[in-house]
């Protein structure tokens, strides 16, 4: 059985534009200027980099993106760090 693409899932896409509103403005700002400008255009790879991305606490991630840190080993995978640097140029 194959899964539907996130980009052909409604639901999905608005799941992850949801968990994209955090609880730090800087963070929230620049996840949903990310996604207005890409969504449409994420793979399904990027989507889980954004998700591991997603599952951060607030303070953490927002390091990340303001470049004030790198991912720690366990999420730090290609994809993450391609998506990070897009993030940071959101």
């Amino acid at each position: 059985m194959t899964t539907a693409r996130h980009q052909d899932d409604p639901t999905r896409r608005a799941r992850l534009r949801w968990r994209s509103r955090r609880g730090l403005l800087e963070n929230d700002l620049i996840l949903t200027r990310f996604l207005d400008a890409h969504e449409i255009d994420m793979t399904d790879t990027e989507v889980d980099a954004f998700t591991k991305l997603l599952d951060l606490s607030d303070n953490d991630l927002l390091d990340l993106l303001l470049g004030r840190a790198e991912p720690e080993q366990a999420i730090a995978g290609p994809n993450v760090k391609a998506l990070l640097a897009r993030l940071r140029q959101a």
